[in-house]
């Protein structure tokens, strides 16, 4: 494979390794302690909020890697909007560490069979940073994460024509909506986790999936005048080695 392919392809991967990465944590491993404001002083399910630990980290890895492997090619087309796009996915991922933190705190306080006073200051410490992990996870992958995705690199590839540009309005539709949900989430309209949220996420979801991680394995990147130059290489191999 030439570079430009290597770049599409790697891209693919680390599109739906966010994806698949992201799903373990939110609706399996972390239920345990995101359900049971107790938890912290009782039985617990340490191994499983560990192992979402885990899986978050690996997306937060891949987050980042997504836009740090397609800058090279994207700043051709428009280096500010490129440059937004990665400085998006590092504030994106760092709010996900601090909703990872917040809950391996809660493991590492865990007392189980606490009483009186120390149960009771344990089951609000418990709560203060269930609070956090909820914040950041509306804030992290929520607002900044699908915005930036959706129209920032939405644009990027709809202006560059590097996918079909009727699936790159995809992230077009996808992104405003899901910011349009976050908002109203953060002024309390309906909760997170709410149909009409999911609903918002829908075009998103296909968006990240599908087009940027099936479509690019796939097929690769289209022809475009950004891509009438060779990538260099290095700016996929340093990240992704397909060597």
């Amino acid at each position: 494979m030439d570079s430009t392919r290597k770049l599409a392809f790697a891209t693919g991967v680390l599109f739906i390794i966010t994806f698949v990465a992201s799903i373990p944590a939110a609706f399996s491993l972390y239920k345990p302690v995101l359900h049971n404001a107790n938890y912290i002083i009782g039985a617990g399910a340490d191994s499983r909020v560990l192992w979402g630990a885990f899986s978050e980290v690996v997306l937060v890895i891949a987050n980042i890697a997504t836009a740090v492997v397609l800058f090279p090619l994207l700043k051709r087309q428009n280096e500010g909007v490129a440059l937004g796009y990665v400085c998006a996915r590092v504030v994106e991922s760092m709010i996900i560490v601090v909703g990872i933190l917040s809950l391996l705190s809660i493991v590492t306080l865990r007392h189980a069979g606490a009483t009186g006073a120390e149960a009771a200051s344990l089951v609000i410490a418990g709560k203060s940073l269930l609070a956090v992990h909820k914040w950041s996870f509306l804030l992290g992958p929520g607002l900044l994460g699908s915005g930036s995705t959706g129209m920032l690199l939405g644009y990027l590839m709809y202006r560059s024509g590097l996918v079909p540009r009727r699936l790159a309005i995809l992230g077009l539709i996808g992104g405003p909506l899901v910011v349009a949900s976050g908002i109203a989430v953060l002024f309390g309209a309906y909760e997170q986790t709410s149909t009409l949220s999911g609903i918002a996420t829908i075009p998103e979801i296909l968006w990240e999936g599908a087009v940027l991680g099936i479509y690019l394995i796939v097929k690769g990147f289209k022809p475009s005048p950004i891509t009438s130059e060779s990538v260099q290489p290095l700016a996929v191999e340093g990240v992704f080695s397909l060597r």
